[in-house]
């Protein structure tokens, strides 16, 4: 009897004790809290993209113009830069004993140049002139033995001087003259001055010379890399000491204008259709949902591209296009770091 009801009964009442005990003491489950809450539709009717923070002036990447090594950085990461700073520079040792060549040549050019527009020089004239005094006074001795050789001849009615010497006398007469000619022609040649196509021709020397030098000076400017536009140093990959080549493979440095800030916002292209520019639109940061950033419209970009910018969620499609629209944001009191990204949504009215 004891066996066969009573201790099934209490068997019975023990698991029944253990249920009720271990359900009873096991902890109350609690709603799990999402890690970051997601983005709330901000309009009625609602064309959703995503979109990532620029500067006004974009992403402008800088590179090298030549290959070399750097041999300093100018800037660093946060920095504020006008246009025309130095970012870094490269070698430049070569082009710089290149450029003193230059100059020397062509300042030896321009000394040649003044020289040919100062002839004659004053110390030239005395010396030319007494050169055709000295023609002149030859060619009225070879003139005067001419005469009396003849006389000679004439007097003694033979031939005292033979015929021989009076042709070789007369030949010295046309000599004299021929000299006489060509150091007259000399002596107004130097009085001319240089001709005009010579002076030409140094001039143009002159100036090619020069035109080396200054492409030599604009190839050692470019081994200084400079800003070309106001803005925030964003990045700086290059370091002292390091080879770029031209072009480099990445961006050595990252600037762009921060004072106003762009959103770049990629409308997937099925939603394409429901867009209109001009219409409202507000962005949130990712995990921030509860402060919405108005957006003021910009331009519409309407190359539509193949998606570039990923969000990293898992259904998101990388084979489709989008079509990016520009929006001007406020950050204001808010602090925003170019590259984040946001959740926005655009009012599409039906």
């Amino acid at each position: 009897m004891f066996t066969k009801y009573v201790l099934p009964a209490v068997a019975l009442g023990l698991i029944l004790f253990a249920v009720v005990h271990v359900r009873g003491a096991r902890d109350k489950e609690q709603p799990t809290a999402l890690p970051n809450e997601p983005a709330h539709q901000a309009f009625a009717d609602t064309v959703a993209g995503s979109g990532v923070v620029e500067p006004q002036t974009e992403n402008i990447a800088v590179g090298s113009p030549d290959a070399g090594v750097v041999v300093e950085v100018n800037v660093k990461v946060g920095q504020r830069v006008r246009a025309g700073d130095a970012l870094f520079r490269l070698d430049d040792g070569v082009k710089r004993a290149e450029l003193k060549f230059r100059r020397a040549a062509a300042a030896s050019a321009q000394a040649q140049l003044t020289q040919l527009e100062r002839r004659p020089r004053p110390e030239d004239l005395p010396a030319a002139e007494a050169q055709v005094s000295e023609m002149e006074a030859n060619l009225a001795d070879r003139k005067d033995q001419v005469e009396r050789a003849h006389e000679l001849n004439e007097r003694h009615g033979r031939k005292v001087v033979t015929a021989e010497e009076v042709v070789n006398k007369e030949q010295a007469v046309r000599m004299a003259e021929a000299q006489l000619r060509k150091v007259k022609a000399q002596f107004e040649l130097l009085k001319a001055g240089t001709w005009q196509y010579d002076l030409l021709s140094q001039q143009a020397a002159v100036e090619q010379f020069e035109a080396q030098a200054e492409q030599t000076q604009a190839e050692l400017d470019r081994l200084v890399v400079r800003a070309l536009v106001d803005g925030e140093v964003l990045q700086v990959n290059v370091r002292p000491g390091e080879f770029v080549a031209a072009p480099a493979s990445q961006a050595l440095v990252v600037i762009g204008d921060v004072e106003r800030l762009h959103a770049r916002v990629d409308i997937d292209e099925h939603d394409i259709h429901r867009f209109r520019p001009g219409a409202k639109a507000s962005a949130t940061l990712r995990g921030l949902p509860g402060e919405p950033f108005e957006l003021e419209f910009v331009r519409v970009e309407p190359y539509v591209v193949p998606k570039r910018s990923l969000t990293g969620d898992n259904t998101e499609r990388v084979d489709t296009r989008v079509l990016q629209v520009i929006y001007r944001i406020e950050a204001r009191d808010r602090r925003l770091y170019v590259g984040q990204q946001l959740d926005v949504f655009i009012d599409a009215p039906r």
